[in-house]
């Protein structure tokens, strides 16, 4: 039986999380945290599903990994880090969904790595990491002569841009052209820009309403478009990506792994 905590456990993720924890015959919820101050701590963080657990939200870091396997973390970048510091003090691994990490705080997520096997990942949904993998065949088989544009949108409070899914997703693009992102990424376009720069990477962002999320990746080339894309109805198949991860991680050393690993694609 896997012990499963739950960081953010009162969001909109957070539950989708406790539902897939609930459903899995091999899982238990063991933890569930959420910020001071939530009207949600020391309630039963399943009562709202009319099904108790006997697990309290919990502020305290100690107090809700304690006796966890694993931690599914969906938070943000500064609280992920510091649950991956208590994490790697128990010796709990874990499942991180959080994007919008600098290049900082991706350097220390890696170090927490070297102690404590860590799933990270900006897109825990099995179809993002398939169509990740159709990309680099994609752009493999293009070239430069197509055009990548990368489209994504996603509700009206999301606070970060591009998703990290899109950054993933140019990413895939850019490391099977054997070029850098960093270098070939447009992310703002405005005023007279002059013509699109060859073996450019595009980037359009769409945020309002509900959106749970949707991603397009174009490669346009002279004649005909191919367009892969993957749209979300429903935050189910993070959870259940997410544990999908957890899973994996059971038994498992220190080191950063990717969906890739959990889905057998590498």
């Amino acid at each position: 039986m896997l012990n499963v905590a739950i960081a953010g456990s009162s969001g909109r993720m957070g539950r989708m999380l406790l539902e897939a924890v609930l459903a899995d015959p091999g899982a238990r919820l063991s933890g569930a945290l959420d910020l001071p101050g939530s009207a949600a701590i020391g309630h039963d963080a399943t009562a709202a599903f009319g099904r108790a657990s006997g697990v309290a939200v919990t502020a305290d870091l100690q107090q809700g990994l304690a006796g966890a396997d694993v931690l599914i973390d969906f938070t943000r970048p500064e609280g992920t880090l510091a649950h991956l510091a208590v994490c790697q003090q128990l010796g709990v691994r874990a499942v991180v969904g959080t994007t919008g990490f600098s290049p900082a705080q991706k350097a220390a997520l890696a170090v927490h790595a070297q102690h404590i096997g860590i799933v990270w990942s900006p897109n825990m949904s099995v179809g993002i990491n398939v169509m990740l993998r159709l990309l680099d065949l994609a752009a493999r088989s293009l070239g430069e002569g197509y055009d990548a544009e990368v489209v994504e949108a996603h509700h009206k409070h999301k606070i970060d841009a591009p998703s990290g899914t899109a950054l993933a997703l140019g990413e895939a693009v850019a490391k099977a052209r054997g070029v850098d992102l960093a270098e070939q990424g447009v992310f703002t376009r405005h005023g007279h820009t002059g013509e699109r720069p060859p073996g450019a990477i595009g980037f359009a962002t769409v945020r309002g309403g509900d959106i749970i999320g949707e991603h397009t990746v174009l490669f346009c080339g002279t004649g005909e478009r191919i367009e892969i894309t993957h749209k979300s109805s429903s935050r189910a198949n993070y959870a259940e990506g997410s544990l999908r991860a957890a899973h994996f991680l059971a038994g498992r050393g220190p080191g950063l792994y990717g969906m890739a690993d959990v889905l057998n694609l590498s």
